[in-house]
């Protein structure tokens, strides 16, 4: 029988390694296109979004934890083996997909092992209906506003550059991508750390070494370096599917994929909806390339990401369900 200390200690460390994984997966994604145009080499892109993903941190604060650690699972239902379930059952799906170079949404995968596990756990009456609501909506919403923001972007320049050299323009978006990608990655920073951080924070309550949810900044820092670790090591077949296998990515294109997403990103921080930097920075690619025309988007591999998409939630909660059961007899 293992102690709550311990298990307080083994959840917090699985924690990590899916936010390890995360970076395996989603968060290539905030360097994907900066890298791929060669504005910054990877490591320069490694750097920036790491500060980037901080600054994030600090300037638009700790909603979306506190979504993932009190808006999606009842608190009178929060364990530490729930959350143990979930963390596995996430972990499998995202170390899976990112050896498949999908770009998935770990966000939805770390939902779906917390659903999973809570409706084996306490039924329906321990899932918040009115928090699932809103991220099963943004599923759809967020890359479709990532999409169309990223095709109004991408119109304006055309139209503003349309008599430009070619090779100056490309030099002066080449700068500009620079700004989008620190605000891009400002978002991604706001958004995926976070989630995590809400489940450690909520793992210490239950736990009984906190006695009221707070994310202190040991948390935050232990979070944001798993995530960068995994970028570092694992993330680079999920840069190359986002960007060179959507669509053709230049400087210019980058720069309107970017700033689109940032503002979705950021606009979604704010209200403290936890949506997927995954879904959004895709969708805004898909835009960019439906402006220069449908055949410019390869589909075949949009639909293999579309399909990710969907069958995350409920494969990550069929996953975490079973590990409930697997763990159940080791529990305090």
């Amino acid at each position: 029988m293992i102690s709550t200390f311990t298990l307080v200690i083994i959840v917090i460390a699985i924690a990590l390694i899916f936010d390890f994984a995360n970076g395996f997966n989603d968060a290539a994604n905030s360097i994907a296109t900066i890298v791929v145009t060669k504005t910054l080499t990877p490591l320069q892109a490694l750097f920036m979004a790491g500060l980037a993903n901080f600054i994030g941190y600090f300037s638009f604060g700790t909603a979306i934890a506190k979504m993932v650690g009190k808006g999606v699972v009842s608190p009178d239902f929060i364990t530490l083996h729930l959350l143990l379930a979930a963390l596995i059952g996430a972990a499998i799906w995202t170390i899976v997909t990112s050896l498949y170079g999908l770009p998935i949404s770990c966000s939805h995968a770390l939902i779906g092992g917390l659903v999973g596990s809570a409706l084996v756990a306490g039924g329906l009456d321990a899932v918040v209906f009115s928090g699932i609501f809103s991220i099963l909506l943004f599923i759809v919403v967020a890359p479709m506003l990532g999409m169309v923001g990223s095709m109004i972007f991408t119109v304006i320049i055309i139209n503003l550059f349309k008599k430009s050299d070619p090779k100056k323009a490309n030099k002066i978006f080449k700068y500009l991508q620079l700004v989008s990608a620190l605000f891009y990655s400002m978002g991604h920073g706001t958004n995926d750390a976070q989630k995590t951080m809400g489940i450690i924070a909520i793992a210490l309550v239950a736990g009984g070494i906190k006695q009221e949810f707070v994310i202190d900044n040991w948390i935050a820092l232990a979070c944001y370096s798993a995530i960068g670790i995994g970028t570092m090591l694992g993330g680079w077949q999920v840069i190359k599917t986002m960007g060179t296998k959507i669509t053709k990515i230049r400087a210019m294109e980058g720069f309107c994929a970017e700033s689109a997403s940032a503002l979705v990103l950021m606009g979604t921080a704010h209200f403290g909806i936890p949506v997927s930097t995954t879904h959004v920075i895709s969708g805004a690619i898909m835009g960019v390339g439906t402006v220069e025309g449908a055949a410019a988007v390869q589909w075949v591999t949009a639909r293999r990401i579309m399909w990710a998409w969907v069958l995350t939630i409920p494969l990550t909660g069929l996953c975490s369900a079973i590990a409930y059961y697997l763990v159940m007899p080791f529990m305090p």
